[in-house]
């Protein structure tokens, strides 16, 4: 289409007069135009103009296809905006966006930071736990939240995580007659602010946060014992080799830690576990990490689990291999897969000897000792051995 039928317009607080020529004429020429409520005030398009439905739902813009139709966001519409879920939906010839500055920039602009140094989150309708992977000392980031009362929701969350001490910027209504900046501690941080258009600017000060080398501490995980542990973890973590943006199958997944692992380094996780109280230990690791977004459970066995899965580009299995279950699912993983299995029975030792034999890969025997008490002294306790078998579809 050589005359797009949608155009996406970011807008700043500085409303009409801050937006550019091609803007102003698609917004003059569009028969409807929709946005939230501040939005269409500050364009100033009167009965045209169309609120967005609550909850969002971009099919309410698609039914005006073929006629001209404005859609107005905060800033850049594809930074934690609705251009990008728009854009999914429609023919590349469909649309044309003119963005103006995001918050994220204008914030910075403000501070003084580097963009590229920050991290960026939307917060509007996800949990303050999204911030837990990037929380760390001197860590900068800015958040968009709902409101001046999620502002101090967020206060009062990171107050009770650590992170009181933390530098707490609100920055309202940027690039308007209306901007507002103040500073504060965030365990210090009482008032609700007016107005709905705030992002929040953390310097982070407090706890140490979660360390970035693979084998997290055992105790930051909810589990009944079934989980695996910390330094035998840090080897299954790095022959699964984990990539941004590859699915890891975690199959007979107990309290979720590998999964855990993988999506702080990038990627996405389908948890697979049978038992019911194990399923809810997953789900809660994953919330507390601020993960739950990119770690999905299954309840169920396999190979009836792995009916309908997307295929992944790994897969752990932590117990319970038998020839049924390495059969299910290596007649689903396609070639390149990597596939690493824990074992810790006679049995489960031979199978895998078996596979090692027919398939190739490493296999590898883990023996670890920890230092304990014996009478006045102490001694060596061996753990249980072991066996890690590595290998690539």
């Amino acid at each position: 289409m050589s005359d797009p039928w949608l155009t996406i317009i970011g807008i700043g607080e500085d409303g009409l007069a801050g937006l550019s020529e091609a803007s102003r004429k698609a917004l003059a020429k569009a028969e409807t135009v929709f946005g939230g409520e501040r939005h269409l005030t500050l364009a100033d398009v009167g009965g045209r103009g169309r609120p967005w439905p609550a909850p969002f739902d971009a099919n309410v813009v698609l039914s005006c296809r073929g006629r001209p139709t404005a859609v107005l966001a905060s800033g850049d519409p594809f930074w934690h905006g609705a251009g990008a879920g728009l854009a999914e939906k429609l023919d590349a010839g469909e649309w044309i966006a003119h963005s103006a500055p995001s918050t994220f920039s204008l914030a910075a602009a403000r501070l003084g930071w580097r963009v590229e140094s920050v991290v960026c989150l939307g917060l509007h309708a996800a949990p303050f736990e999204r911030l837990v992977p990037h929380l760390a000392q001197g860590a900068r980031i800015i958040c968009l939240v709902r409101d001046g009362k999620a502002a101090g929701d967020l206060a009062k969350w990171l107050s009770d995580h650590g992170w009181g001490a933390s530098a707490f910027r609100t920055l309202t209504a940027l690039g308007g007659p209306r901007e507002a900046i103040a500073e504060h501690r965030a365990d210090s941080f009482t008032g609700d602010l007016a107005g709905n258009l705030v992002a929040v600017a953390l310097e982070a000060r407090g706890a140490p946060g979660i360390p970035r080398s693979s084998g997290l501490a055992d105790d930051l995980f909810v589990h009944d014992g079934q989980i695996t542990k910390r330094p035998v973890r840090a080897l299954a973590l790095s022959a699964l080799a984990p990539r941004s943006g590859e699915l890891l199958w975690d199959i007979g997944a107990g309290s979720g830690s590998i999964s855990v692992e993988w999506a702080l380094c990038g990627g996405t996780a389908m948890a697979i576990e049978a038992r019911e109280d194990r399923v809810a230990n997953i789900h809660r690791n994953a919330a507390a990490f601020g993960l739950a977004h990119r770690i999905s459970v299954v309840a169920g066995r396999v190979p009836e689990a792995l009916a309908a899965l997307q295929a992944p580009h790994a897969v752990f299995i932590g117990g319970g291999l038998d020839h049924a279950v390495f059969e299910a699912v290596w007649s689903r993983i396609t070639p390149g897969t990597r596939l690493v299995v824990h074992g810790v029975t006679l049995e489960t030792e031979a199978l895998l000897g078996e596979l090692h034999q027919r398939h190739g890969g490493e296999l590898m025997r883990i023996e670890i000792a920890y230092a304990g008490p014996l009478g006045r002294y102490r001694s060596w306790e061996a753990a249980r051995p072991v066996v890690q078998w590595s290998t690539v579809r």
